[in-house]
C-alpha cells in the first residue's frame, strides 16, 4: 500500500477516563498547554460517577477547542465499546487516542499530526511515574505544567521520556508488528477503524482489545509506524486491574490473528443510525450523558 502524507485533516484527541476525576482534570491541564491543539477533544467515560460530568461541564466552559463528553452506563470494563461510541461521534479524519492517566508533553499532538501518513497507523509509548511523583501531581505540590525530566527519581521506562523529535526517523520497532501494542497511545485514520468496524466488542473486560484491532489494521492493509521521542506522554501510577479475562481474549485475537479477519461482527456500527439519504451519523442517545443532556474507560 502507498504510504501519503495528509496535510489538511482534522484531528480529535479522545481521552479515555472511568472514575478518576483528578487524574482526568491534570490530563486535560496538558491538553490546554498543547503547542499546536487539536480540533476537539472528547472523553469516553467508561461509566463514570457524577463527578466526572461535572469536571468536564467546568473544563468545557474555557476550553479552548470543544470538549465533549461521551458516556455509557458501568457495566464492568467497556473500553473497546466506550472508544467505539466516541470514534463515531468525532469529527476529525485523524484521532488520536489515550488513556485518562497520561500527562502529555506539549508537543504531543503536534508530533502525531506530522507524523501521520495515510495507510498506516500510529504507536506510540509511555513513561511511567511511580506512586510518589503522582500523589505529587495529583494534590498539587508539582505544577502540572512541571513535566519530569526523565532523569528525575520516580520515573521508570526513562527512554520513553525523552523529547529528542529528530530521533523519531530513526525508530523501526519491533519486528513483531504486534508486540508491544499499547491502546494508550496510537492514532489511527477514521476511515481505516470504519473499515475494520473499530474495537471488537466480543472481547469482554480487560486485555488484547488493543492487539486484536491492531491485528485487523494489518490485514486490511495498514502499516505501523512506531513514535518516540516526540509524542512523549508520562503514566500516573494506579492500581493494575485483575487478569481474569485474558485468557478468553487471547483466543478471540488469536482467532482474528489465524483466519486474517478485518472487520469485527460488534463494533463501531452499532452506534450509528443511516439517514434516508445514506449519510451515517452519530446515534443521538450514544452522544450525551443522559443525567446531564447535553454531554456525551476505565484505565
Amino acid at each position: 500500500m502507498t504510504v501519503e502524507s495528509d496535510p489538511k485533516f482534522r484531528t480529535t484527541l479522545i481521552i479515555a477516563t472511568y472514575n478518576w476525576p483528578e487524574a482526568l482534570g491534570a490530563v486535560l491541564a496538558t491538553v490546554r498547554a498543547q503547542w499546536e491543539l487539536p480540533d476537539e477533544v472528547i472523553i469516553a467515560d467508561d461509566g463514570s460517577r457524577d463527578e466526572t460530568a461535572d469536571l468536564i461541564t467546568r473544563e468545557a466552559m474555557s476550553f479552548p477547542v470543544p470538549l465533549r463528553h461521551v458516556w455509557h452506563e458501568d457495566a464492568g470494563f467497556r473500553l473497546g465499546a466506550i472508544r467505539n461510541r466516541a470514534m463515531v461521534a468525532s469529527g476529525g479524519d485523524y484521532l488520536i487516542q489515550v488513556d485518562g492517566d497520561l500527562l502529555l508533553h506539549p508537543g504531543f499532538v503536534r508530533a502525531h499530526q506530522r507524523f501521520a501518513k495515510r495507510g498506516t497507523y500510529a504507536q506510540g509509548s509511555r513513561a511511567m511515574l511511580d506512586e510518589r511523583q503522582m500523589r505529587r501531581y495529583l494534590s498539587g505540590a508539582r505544577p502540572v505544567a512541571a513535566l519530569p525530566s526523565p532523569f528525575a527519581r520516580g520515573v521508570r521506562n526513562r527512554v520513553n521520556a525523552l523529547y529528542v523529535p529528530w530521533l523519531a526517523r530513526f525508530v523501526r520497532g519491533p519486528k513483531d508488528a504486534l508486540a508491544r501494542t499499547r491502546g494508550a497511545n496510537m492514532a489511527f485514520w477514521r476511515d481505516d477503524l470504519v473499515r475494520v468496524n473499530g474495537y471488537n466488542e466480543e472481547i469482554d473486560g480487560w486485555g488484547r482489545e488493543d492487539s486484536e484491532l491492531a491485528a485487523r489494521l494489518l490485514h486490511a492493509g495498514v502499516r505501523r509506524r512506531n513514535l518516540k521521542f516526540s509524542a512523549v506522554a508520562w503514566h500516573l501510577h494506579h492500581r493494575v486491574l485483575s487478569p481474569g479475562s485474558v485468557e478468553r481474549n487471547h483466543a478471540i485475537f488469536e482467532r482474528t490473528v489465524r483466519e486474517r479477519l478485518v472487520r469485527c461482527a460488534k463494533g463501531m456500527d452499532q452506534y450509528v443510525v443511516r439517514e434516508s439519504h445514506g449519510e451515517r451519523r452519530p446515534s443521538p442517545e450514544n452522544t450525551k450523558d443522559p443525567r446531564r443532556g447535553d454531554a456525551g474507560g476505565r484505565t
